[in-house]
């Protein structure tokens, strides 16, 4: 697919992500849908005549073409949604950005990632829980992702670096630049362990309204969100709110009642928006990980005999790569308590692995 149209199809008026995947389901790919004519555009829910003229004018081949030198330049990895190398967490949510835009070592699809957010006027308190979960989580093997923004997001990336653990940040913003200026040291050290990712082009400023755009990529590619401080009002409640819509486990530091820094992670606890962890076991403990990662044999998977029609139909659509259960759910048009009672069956019988989320795969 032509990374121009994949570019272009991200600059029509009019067309956000959802439109944008619709368009995708029922052409296929971002060439198709600019060859396609008025009326077939016009069948897609969400688009009328005058977003159908819109995608027909191809004005905005001429700005990705601007795009895509600067991209090739900076050698940005462009991530298109029916990519492979798309992060597939971020996939699974049905507002996911269409394209991103990412520079970095860390793979976005790796086996452990969390998110680590809280407010911009972090104290010491909120410090040291950065570092100690750093401390806790370096031997597993884990990717941090956070805002660097000021406060505990740049808490959060410069104690993954202390621990050497790959630590990727989001950005509200293009590549072309680092908001606030006064993280781009970190923001470099982060290029060589872990990243920098953006569904914004280069030339986009740090304006308001991109900032929950980024929180939701933030809050669906990691199996978990953990609030470390946070006031009753910004961005790290919003975050939160935005993982529990996608089905994600959701953690947060209990605080004093009456400081303000810890009310929004009280207010999340009381809600039950989001678990309690008083330490970085607990969350270790909640996620069920391992310390010692052993590599499995690449050997085919032997499936017992015995197997009921409905199971088989589950290990049909899993693979090695997580799906989530609303989305097998809706294959199979199996009810949720149905699908549940098979999909425990089929992980006692060490056939499938359930994943933070409510995601699946093969074992």
């Amino acid at each position: 697919m032509s990374l121009i149209h994949k570019i272009g199809l991200t600059l029509i008026k009019s067309v956000g992500d959802v439109i944008a995947r619709n368009l995708l389901d029922q052409f296929g790919s971002a060439e198709a849908i600019f060859k396609a004519d008025k009326y077939q555009l016009m069948e897609i829910s969400g688009i009328g005549e005058v977003v159908a003229t819109q995608i027909l004018n191809h004005d905005v081949f001429e700005i990705a073409e601007k795009q895509l030198a600067f991209i090739n330049k900076h050698r940005i990895q462009v991530l298109f949604y029916t990519d492979e190398n798309y992060p597939w967490r971020l996939r699974n949510c049905h507002d996911a950005p269409v394209l991103l835009y990412y520079k970095g070592n860390a793979d976005l699809n790796h086996f452990r990632i969390i998110s680590i957010v809280g407010t911009r006027r972090a104290t010491e308190y909120g410090r040291k829980l950065c570092r100690e979960l750093a401390e806790t989580l370096a031997p597993y093997r884990v990717i941090i992702v956070s805002g660097l923004a000021y406060g505990i997001d740049v808490a959060a990336h410069k104690e993954s670096l202390q621990q050497n653990i790959p630590t990727v940040g989001v950005l509200a913003h293009g590549l072309d630049r680092i908001y606030p200026a006064l993280h781009k040291p970190v923001a470099q050290k982060m290029l060589l362990n872990g990243g920098l990712l953006t569904e914004f082009l280069p030339d986009t400023i740090p304006d308001k309204e991109n900032f929950p755009k980024r929180n939701r990529i933030i809050a669906g590619i990691a199996d978990a969100t953990i609030v470390v401080e946070a006031t009753t009002k910004g961005g790290a409640l919003i975050t939160a709110d935005i993982a529990n819509s996608y089905n994600r486990d959701v953690y947060a530091y209990p605080g004093r009642t009456n400081d303000q820094y810890s009310a929004g992670c009280n207010f999340l606890i009381k809600t039950n928006r989001a678990s309690l962890i008083s330490h970085a076991k607990d969350l270790i403990y909640y996620l069920g990980w391992d310390e010692i990662v052993s590599e499995k044999s690449s050997s085919q998977l032997q499936l017992p005999v015995g197997l009921s029609d409905e199971e088989q139909k589950i290990v049909n659509i899993l693979t090695a790569t997580p799906i989530g259960i609303d989305e097998i759910g809706q294959q199979l048009n199996f009810s949720q308590s149905k699908l549940a009672m098979h999909l425990l069956s089929l992980e006692m019988q060490g056939i499938l692995v359930a994943l933070p989320g409510k995601f699946y795969k093969l074992n």
